[in-house]
């Protein structure tokens, strides 16, 4: 399992502190604008649009605010929203991990500026593109938290029925992997047996690790919160790998 899966499940399980639902909104609105600007504004006939509308709705996101957002994509919401644009940022965290940045920016100055900073105080280096994309590509992801293993290899079993291409189990977390196209079904296949993932995303999976240290570990998971911290950042990806140990104090810190 990728450390990024490990890392955005127990984000996910943790929860978002009321201060940051805006936040939330706003990114999540966000992608839905670029969903629609990307592949029209019928969910049907737009997964990605789909699956954001999903993510909405489980954020209890006001309708209003999403209908406003498929609106800027369609242009039907006025221009406010006319220079935003999705950009890549790529660098290195502390003991090596690759980070992929996904943004959504009116202002490329601001935002490369406030990644280039946060990477510098956080231990890490900003690189130049392509500098790590490479080792990563794009799937989709969907994450569940288990207790019973067997019960956790029939719906592993099951998902792959459903047409995932591949399942892992580890420290308590099924990780179901799909091609992004596919994800909306083997999520619904589980729906129907009453599972509801933890997490259902499109990701971006590394397709080699780095094993960090305790001490790069805790800096490289505050490193990768910071960045997710950013206005204009939508997501943060790693090929860290992290120790157990680090990930359950960072599961039961505050």
């Amino acid at each position: 399992m990728s450390g990024h899966s490990k890392w955005s499940t127990i984000k996910h399980q943790k929860g978002a502190a009321d201060a940051k639902r805006g936040v939330i909104f706003t990114k999540i609105s966000r992608d839905i604008t670029l969903a629609v600007r990307e592949g029209g504004g019928d969910p049907d006939m737009n997964f990605r649009l789909r699956l954001m509308l999903d993510k909405a709705k489980s954020n209890n996101m006001p309708q209003d605010s999403i209908s406003r957002a498929v609106k800027r994509g369609t242009g039907e919401g006025g221009d406010g929203d006319e220079k935003l644009e999705e950009i890549v940022y790529e660098g290195y965290g502390p003991g090596g991990g690759a980070i992929l940045i996904q943004a959504a920016t009116t202002n490329r100055n601001r935002t490369a500026a406030d990644v280039r900073s946060t990477f510098a105080k956080g231990g890490g280096n900003l690189g130049e593109s392509g500098c790590v994309a490479w080792n990563f590509e794009t799937r989709g992801v969907i994450a569940l938290a288990i207790t019973d293993e067997s019960r956790a290899e029939e719906l592993g079993l099951m998902a792959i029925d459903a047409g995932a291409d591949d399942i892992s189990i580890e420290d308590g977390v099924l990780e179901i992997l799909t091609a992004p196209e596919v994800l909306l079904t083997v999520q619904k296949a589980l729906q129907e047996e009453g599972v509801s993932p933890e997490s259902s995303e499109i990701s971006m999976i590394p397709k080699t690790t780095v094993t960090l240290e305790e001490k790069a570990a805790e800096q490289t998971l505050k490193l990768l919160d910071n960045l997710e911290d950013l206005d204009d950042v939508q997501k943060a990806y790693t090929s860290a790998d992290f120790p157990p140990e680090v990930l359950e104090r960072y599961r039961s810190a505050d």
